[in-house]
């Protein structure tokens, strides 16, 4: 299946209203908190020569940073908006970025026939994905890694809605980044805890490793604390 019209517009409304501006997003922390600690769990199992691919890239703030540690990184998200920010952003030879919907079986096909087997980092997807959707995506993983790569996925846990629930009542109302959220109709720990792994077992990934972490976020409570979302990583190889 492919994902509905209403998810795809809500996607590519928040991203053509989002700036340029870095960490304008709620969610486009600086690497040394994502893909920088991330890369470090992925490593001791993936080949640094290989080629990684970034599912929902958004503005390809992790991309790039992928990049310096792997052979090249290929930034890849829903939105046509989200892939032009990450262009704009800058790319060279080490890294590129392209419109693809992880449901979509062909297309997820065609651009593992031109990489090969790649490894995958794959931050916050499956959580606020449609029900529906949810297992092509944890497919789309298993499809791109084949046999040879591995996969560094990380998704809220069920903890991040208390964290969202306790942001959103604050006096003044929901920060604005987090209200950016709400307005686009976007669905943040949408997933139960068990579904996750549940479904990257059922596409046929086996985990090597995993833990607990947050998510730290670019927006603040009005005491200045920063929103750190609760989730759990997993390091993935092919079952």
């Amino acid at each position: 299946m492919n994902v509905s019209d209403n998810y795809r517009e809500n996607w590519e409304s928040y991203w053509s209203g989002t700036s340029d501006a870095t960490g304008e997003a709620i969610w486009d922390s600086d690497p040394s908190l994502a893909a920088g600690p991330h890369s470090e769990l992925l490593l001791p199992h993936a080949d640094p020569d290989r080629t990684i691919v970034d599912l929902g890239c958004g503005n390809g703030t992790q991309t790039r940073y992928l990049a310096t540690r792997f052979a090249r990184a290929v930034g890849v998200d829903l939105s046509h908006a989200a892939v032009e920010h990450a262009r704009r952003a800058g790319a060279d030879g080490t890294v590129e970025f392209r419109q693809l919907d992880l449901t979509d079986a062909d297309a997820v096909r065609a651009l593992h026939d031109r990489l090969g087997d790649t490894h995958v980092y794959m931050r916050a997807v499956i959580h606020q994905s449609e029900p529906a959707a949810r297992p092509a995506v944890a497919a789309a993983v298993a499809r791109l890694i084949g046999t040879e790569g591995r996969a560094f996925v990380v998704e809220l846990t069920s903890a991040s809605r208390d964290v969202l629930g306790r942001a959103a009542a604050e006096p003044a109302g929901p920060p604005p980044k987090l209200q950016r959220v709400f307005d686009h109709h976007l669905k943040p720990a949408d997933a139960a805890d068990d579904e996750v792994p549940r479904l990257l077992a059922e596409a046929g990934l086996k985990t090597l490793d995993t833990g607990e972490t947050v998510l730290p976020q670019t927006e603040h409570l009005t005491d200045g604390t920063r929103i750190d979302l609760p989730a759990r990583w997993f390091v993935l190889t092919a079952g």
